[in-house]
């Protein structure tokens, strides 16, 4: 699936709430769904700066398989200590995990908005999501680098 088509399919799961509270708990358990981050990666180095809360972030360059012709594609691990911000990074993560550094790089990630996402997190909450995206372009522009 390309990032456009994962966004547009998390947009039509929240677009079946009316309520932030039934998103919230949308977001809550998705970020429980994720695999939890071995401990051995809950680092300082790890750790994105402006988030208000902990959050671990790694991500490897690995090959993609028989379905990606580019060959090596970034795979994103993470894990926060709080609930809401656990589910905002497995959103992160379905749609870049997986996608070569250029497809990272060029992404525009309009779900953020489309949700209603930004609009209903609290400042700090919203700094750590661009914090996160942030990372994740950075890691993405090392490996287009190294390839």
């Amino acid at each position: 699936m390309t990032i456009n088509e994962i966004q547009d399919e998390i947009i039509e799961e929240f677009s079946g709430f009316d309520d932030w509270m039934d998103k919230y708990q949308l977001l809550i358990d998705l970020g429980n769904e994720q695999e939890p981050l071995e401990d051995q990666y809950k680092t300082e180095q790890n750790l994105i700066d402006g988030c208000q809360s902990r959050v671990w972030l790694v991500a490897d360059l690995v090959d993609g398989g028989m379905w990606n012709a580019d060959g090596k594609v970034v795979h994103f691990r993470a894990e926060s200590d709080a609930l809401i911000v656990k589910g905002i990074v497995a959103l992160l993560i379905r749609v870049l995990s997986d996608h070569t550094p250029q497809e990272i790089l060029n992404a525009d990630l309009y779900f953020i908005e489309q949700i209603g996402l930004k609009e209903h997190l609290s400042p700090t909450r919203s700094n750590g999501l661009v914090a996160m995206v942030k990372q994740m372009r950075v890691y993405a522009l090392i490996f287009s680098k190294k390839q």
